[in-house]
């Protein structure tokens, strides 16, 4: 859930998750680029000091080199980082992973990629991967701008996902914001035909400015009119739950990939 501000506080153990692990896991320390992150375009993410619970950081040091991916400028085989060939869909900004691991267990035949920068979220992520016995989920810690441009091949992606990004209200910082053309373009490129992009926000003017920025470009199609009803595979989470209860909105965009 929440990719640009410390998680809201955006998985699976069965059978055998340490054999499919990713080839190389053993060294699969987080790296990152050369360059600092966000010196190519503008970061919709500030590092912040955020608190870790010792089963999180645990879990990181623990469980990072089993389930993640480091980040590298260079295309990644999606495959061979599953141990399976199966339709992939990016997560852009999981927050503490919940609804990650959900769709991911309700989707087994599908394989999730993670992308997320805060540890507390990382941390919860992989004890949930741990304690579910899941094994289509792995984790890349890094920018996902960057990710997405040097990681992500072109036509290789069955979906994304963008639920509750920072919505940045203050109107001084909309151009923080995750939801860009320049952005979505690059997603879009991404994305096989027929594939699908899918956000959610509970803030109305941020849902405004999603369902413009995607319906300009030229690669996608909205599948609703205006915005979509929320799907079965997205969970409704506590926040929110709390959220509509207390008569906040929430609105969901699927647009496919032409």
């Amino acid at each position: 859930m929440n990719t640009n501000t410390e998680p809201k506080s955006g998985g699976q153990p069965p059978q055998g998750a340490a054999a499919s692990a990713p080839p190389g896991a053993e060294q699969a320390l987080v790296t990152t680029s050369s360059a600092p992150s966000g010196t190519s375009h503008i970061r919709s993410f500030v590092h912040r000091r955020a608190h870790i619970t010792p089963g999180q950081k645990e879990a990181l040091d623990r469980l990072l080199p089993q389930w993640s991916i480091p980040y590298r400028c260079a295309p990644l085989p999606l495959d061979q980082a599953f141990g399976r060939p199966a339709p992939t869909v990016l997560e852009i900004g999981f927050g503490m992973g919940e609804t990650t691991l959900k769709i991911a267990q309700a989707r087994p035949d599908d394989n999730f990629l993670g992308v997320e920068v805060f540890n507390a979220g990382v941390g919860a992520l992989l004890k949930r991967i741990e304690e579910a016995g899941q094994t289509n989920i792995r984790i890349i810690q890094h920018d996902a701008v960057e990710v997405a441009r040097d990681m992500i091949a072109p036509d290789s992606l069955a979906g994304v996902h963008i639920y509750f990004p920072d919505p940045w209200p203050k109107k001084r910082h909309h151009k923080r914001r995750l939801v860009q053309p320049a952005f979505i373009a690059l997603l879009a490129s991404r994305i096989k035909p027929g594939g699908y992009i899918h956000c959610a926000t509970d803030w109305e003017n941020y849902a405004e400015q999603m369902l413009d920025v995607l319906g300009k470009e030229p690669l996608l199609a909205n599948t609703a009119d205006g915005y979509a009803p929320r799907p079965g595979f997205r969970p409704q989470t506590k926040f929110e739950t709390r959220g509509l209860r207390l008569g906040h909105g929430v609105w969901d965009l699927i647009f496919t990939r032409k």
